[in-house]
């Protein structure tokens, strides 16, 4: 990994040091990520439970998605070349991909409300009980997509239908990464059955790093094989 002339001085060569910035990075990325994508969700425990109220719960979580997208990129800048300005990056990053993210995040929501509506119907609308296993197959499958689609719109310059087919394809083409994509979501379920849907919406930040690291070895080919990182993404900052 490379690093800047200067970083050495400006962190420090002893462990105490690199463990303070760490924790800097983890603070601050965390932080920002809530206070962007997350207050808007602090409304949705104080909603009923009525399935219509999916859609209000959908459009509070809209803003999670650019907080996400910069938060994936300021982790790939923390690995590349550490310094001690976190929400610099974070905020460069959510300038350069708050568009391209909502884009694709906006709709996948909204797909995502429409199954988890219809999942609270299933019994009166008198469908076989077969077709909610359905149901919560194609929902994890467009989880999967949406943390593939994440990692390359953070990170590359691409079309909307590009990054479609993109991570649809790596999807099948990088099982592994695949495997690692469902076992950050089974995280996800375990966290929030066992805590609560807030303490998700805290570690946020920390699952952004996860997301990087799992998905590197797609953003990795992705950029050898089909297109350039972002200028702004490469230049030194």
């Amino acid at each position: 990994m490379g690093s800047r002339p200067g970083d050495h001085d400006e962190i420090g060569d002893g462990p105490l040091s690199r463990g303070a910035v760490v924790i800097l990075w983890v603070l601050v990325v965390c932080g920002l990520v809530v206070l962007t994508g997350g207050v808007p969700l602090l409304l949705v425990p104080f909603l009923s439970d009525d399935p219509s109220n999916l859609w209000l719960a959908a459009l509070l979580a809209l803003p999670m998605g650019p907080a996400l997208g910069a938060g994936v990129f300021a982790w790939r800048r923390f690995i590349a070349e550490r310094d001690l300005s976190p929400a610099r990056h974070f905020w460069r990053g959510y300038r350069l991909n708050a568009l391209d993210v909502l884009r694709w995040w906006a709709p996948t929501v909204a797909a995502l409300a429409v199954i988890g509506f219809s999942l609270a119907y299933l019994d009166s609308a008198g469908v076989p009980s077969g077709y909610g296993i359905v149901l919560v197959v194609v929902a994890a499958g467009l989880l999967m997509w949406a943390v593939l689609a994440l990692s390359l719109s953070s990170h590359l310059s691409l079309r909307t239908r590009d990054l479609a087919r993109l991570s649809t394809y790596y999807l099948a083409a990088k099982p592994l990464v695949t495997l690692g994509v469902l076992s950050l979501l089974v995280l996800c379920v375990g966290i929030v059955l066992f805590t609560s849907d807030w303490v998700l919406v805290v570690v946020s930040g920390l699952l952004a790093f996860a997301v990087v690291t799992t998905t590197e070895p797609v953003v990795r080919d992705a950029t050898a094989r089909f297109t350039a990182p972002r200028p702004d993404d490469a230049a030194p900052v």
